[in-house]
């Protein structure tokens, strides 16, 4: 009798702390809200699109602008429950097709989130990496690595974020007297793209877990550098685990507007503040009060300029659209070393396909997704860096940036395999 009395109280305070975790995710702010995908046929269509977008104030989940929407390419809206009905019926007296993503997003976040309290996830001997981690734990696991892998790794601040919070970077590689080559990594500019901070926690686990028998990472960690920034945004990463799932920009402070926080992508010294940035301190793609103005971008921009002879490839991982994106992005034009670049996207993206048959579309981030100013790739490519990649992760808008916990494993697998093409391709000549 004990026993079973035990079970149920054990029971009993297992659904308790679920409860409260879910509750507890986002206080139920999605209940209701739906993400829906509409592919505008003509132009008209893309106008109505454009103003409703505007008159309704939605999260624009993809493409990352207003001003982007345009005749035959897709669109998906985040829509609340007090806007949904209304906005579909415009829509649909519009003649205006759509499809719905889906249907209730705060099922859908507690499918992808609700989970947590059923699992240790701070346990660093048995790290998990194919669940999402918070950014205390990515904290504690750079800090972990730092003491248990001192011979490959070693951990440093390069900066603080406008809350104040650390900005970690990883030196990874085999220590060497001799002058190294590196490569910059960095992950969750966006700070609601989860699956980046989650690649870049893998591919560091990876490396270090098979560099001992796999030799082209031996040959990887030996003769190069890599500094790895997990998390870039950390205010923003931080907020989108305790207040909005959808956020998207840093969490500086505006002092005309109420608005938070500029678009990390949008704050570099290229073509700042052009085309496919807006002014606007209320927009997710506002470009900041001027370039560098935010302190994560500034912290990078430094050090990427302090090792600007050192590292000769930058890459980033966004998400969604499954593209490997080069320069430029701030203008249609075709970059000095093309051959060279679009031979290593090549490359990169059949070893991706090799692994689960998930196509990427390649290319010059301008013709392959649309013109952004003021991004972090052309800046390093502009600064000296003659490999400058950006990655859009899975997946293509079925779970869009809540992608499961089950799909962390597959898309990290053949994004691994990608990125060691790109950089055995570094350690070739290329004319």
């Amino acid at each position: 009798m004990r026993k079973l009395q035990r079970k149920v109280a054990a029971f009993l305070l297992f659904w308790l702390l679920f409860e409260q975790a879910t509750s507890y995710l986002y206080d139920n702010r999605y209940a209701g809200d739906k993400v829906i995908r509409v592919v505008p046929e003509n132009e008209e269509a893309a106008k109505t699109l454009k103003d409703l977008s505007q008159q309704f104030k939605v999260d624009l989940w993809q493409p990352g602008s207003v001003s982007y929407i345009s005749k035959g390419a897709f669109v998906d809206l985040h829509v609340s429950r007090n806007t949904s009905q209304i906005l579909l019926a415009y829509l649909q007296q519009a003649n205006i097709q759509y499809t719905v993503l889906i249907s209730d997003l705060q099922k859908a976040v507690e499918k992808q989130s609700g989970l947590r309290v059923s699992r240790n996830r701070r346990s660093l001997p048995g790290y998990s990496y194919d669940i999402y981690h918070s950014l205390e734990e990515i904290q504690s696991w750079m800090h972990h690595l730092n003491k248990s892998h001192s011979g490959l790794v070693h951990m440093l601040s390069v900066g603080k974020s406008y809350e104040g919070r650390p900005l970690f970077v990883l030196k990874l590689g085999k220590r060497s007297r001799v002058y190294k080559k590196a490569v910059w990594m960095d992950c969750g500019i966006h700070a609601r793209e989860w699956i980046g901070p989650a690649f870049c926690q893998w591919f560091v686990n990876e490396a270090l877990q098979t560099y001992q028998t796999d030799p082209a990472m031996r040959r990887m960690l030996n003769q190069l550098y890599f500094y790895i920034m997990p998390i870039f945004n950390v205010d923003g990463y931080h907020f989108s685990w305790t207040h909005d799932r959808f956020w998207r920009k840093t969490r500086s402070k505006n002092s005309r507007f109420h608005c938070h926080g500029v678009d990390a992508n949008r704050n570099w010294k290229v073509k700042w503040c052009d085309e496919g940035a807006s002014i606007h301190p209320c927009d997710d793609t506002y470009c900041g009060p001027f370039p560098e103005s935010e302190p994560e971008v500034k912290a990078v921009a430094d050090f990427l300029r302090k090792h600007r002879k050192q590292i000769k490839a930058y890459l980033s991982f966004h998400a969604y659209a499954q593209m490997l994106l080069y320069p430029y992005s701030y203008k249609y034009a075709t970059i000095p070393n093309f051959s060279c670049v679009e031979s290593a996207a090549f490359n990169a993206v059949n070893a991706l396909q090799s692994v689960y048959g998930i196509r990427y579309r390649y290319g010059p981030a301008s013709s392959t997704l649309y013109v952004s100013s003021g991004s972090s790739m052309d800046w390093a490519y502009k600064n000296g860096i003659p490999y400058a990649f950006a990655f859009e992760l899975r997946d293509t808008g079925h779970f869009g940036f809540l992608l499961p916990e089950t799909l962390i494993k597959p898309t990290c697998t053949e994004t691994m395999l990608a990125v060691k093409n790109i950089t055995m391709h570094l350690l070739k000549k290329c004319h």
